[in-house]
Order: C-alpha cells, then structure tokens, then sequence
C-alpha cells in the first residue's frame, strides 16, 4: 500500500533508529548515521524521523541505554 520510495525511506528510517540506539552516543554523532543510510540533507530527515518516532535523532541517541 506504499510507494516504492515511501517503502525504501521506511526500511532506512527503521534502520537508522536501530543503529541510534545501539551506538555509544558518545563516539558518532546522529548526522553521521543517517548519512550512512543516505540521508544527505537532515533537515529533511531529522522532520521524517520526529515524524514517525515523536523524538529527534539525537533525543534517540542521547536516551539511557537498558
């Protein structure tokens, strides 16, 4: 029910997350994940991200690890 873009965005938007809370915050920074992913222009991924997880990136990184 998705466009293959909305689907490819997704799939990367869900992997960024996954990496965001399994990397040490204190050695990457969020820019450098999604750039990993092929987010070239944060803005834009940083509004995609708050949008489908109610926090910014670095909130995701920056959270207390179980």
């Amino acid at each position: 029910g998705m466009s293959p873009m909305a689907y490819l965005r997704a799939v990367r938007l869900r992997r960024v997350h996954e990496d965001l809370l399994s990397v040490d915050p204190d050695s990457t920074t969020a820019a450098t994940i999604a750039r990993r992913w092929g987010f070239a222009h944060y803005g834009r991924f940083g509004a995609s991200y708050r949008q489908s997880y109610g926090r910014t990136p670095a909130q995701t990184l920056k959270a207390p690890r179980r």
